[in-house]
């Protein structure tokens, strides 16, 4: 069968024009409605630009309503978010003092799309990171090398107060920040070091100094005590005292005596022999 008789026998389909614009219509309703509202997610706000412009009212959570193809939103998000970095500071003593700096900060959430309008969505890096190494550096410098690892928990407060400051004029609210370290150049830790030893040798030796004074303290109360005795002792000796110990030295001597001379003796005193001359 010939093709051209086959097209023929086919019904041609016509399509009124009424029918093209009730399509045309269906469409742009369509895309208009999915144009008309928007949904915020939780933990953000919805800036809302009319034109290109900012407008003052911001968007919450959930379902809203904007002119379709007039207004845009922009989702910010306005929940704690973090920033750390590693700063370079000098202490009041022109020490090298290099930190670790966590922060924690969120946007407020109705002054949002002021923020936006101001500084835009790059405000980590435009404001927060340059406001922590200000912070750090004014208050580093307040305070010597031994002062920042001893006063710690103060240096933390007053960067905190001050980063406080400097992000709450961009509408933004501080949470919390932590320091990790405090590094130091390899000199000065070099310097603590000995300065310890010394400490702990003077201690040291302060101490033996003490117990050298203690001790000589004793010997002289001890020599005080010995001398005291032998001074009460002599004031009890007495002529009638002596003559008493001599009688009892004489008393043990003839309780001794066996009753025999002795054979020889000694001096200027001729020795006679008893024996013999009986």
């Amino acid at each position: 069968m010939d093709s051209k008789k086959i097209v023929n026998m086919v019904p041609k389909l016509k399509i009124s024009p009424g029918l093209i614009t009730f399509g045309i219509v269906i469409i742009v309703i369509f895309f208009t409605a999915l144009n008309s509202f928007v949904i915020v997610n939780a933990g953000h706000r919805g800036i809302v630009l009319q034109l290109g412009a900012v407008r003052p009212v911001v968007f919450t959570e959930g379902l809203h309503f904007k002119i379709p193809f007039i207004q845009d939103v922009i989702p910010i998000d306005v929940r704690v978010q973090k920033s750390q970095s590693d700063q370079t500071a000098a202490s009041k003593d022109l020490q090298i003092v290099t930190t670790t700096v966590a922060v924690n900060f969120h946007l407020d959430p109705n002054q949002a799309n002021t923020l936006y309008q101001s500084v835009g969505l790059s405000y980590g890096e435009r404001i927060v990171d340059p406001a922590i190494g200000e912070a750090v550096k004014a208050v580093t410098a307040q305070y010597t090398a031994e002062e920042l690892i001893s006063k710690r928990s103060e240096v933390s407060s007053k960067i905190k107060e001050t980063l406080s400051s400097k992000l709450a004029t961009y509408y933004m609210i501080l949470d919390e920040i932590n320091i990790t370290e405090f590094k130091f150049s390899q000199e000065f830790n070099n310097a603590i070091e000995q300065k310890q030893i010394a400490e702990q040798q003077a201690l040291k030796a302060n101490l033996d100094l003490q117990r050298i004074e203690i001790e000589a303290k004793q010997k002289i109360e001890q020599a005080k005590a010995e001398a005291e005795s032998l001074r009460l002792q002599k004031q009890e000796v007495t002529a009638e005292l002596v003559k008493l110990r001599e009688i009892e030295a004489q008393i043990k001597a003839i309780e001794k005596w066996d009753g025999k001379l002795p054979n020889v003796t000694g001096g200027a005193v001729p020795f006679v022999d008893v024996n013999n001359a009986q």
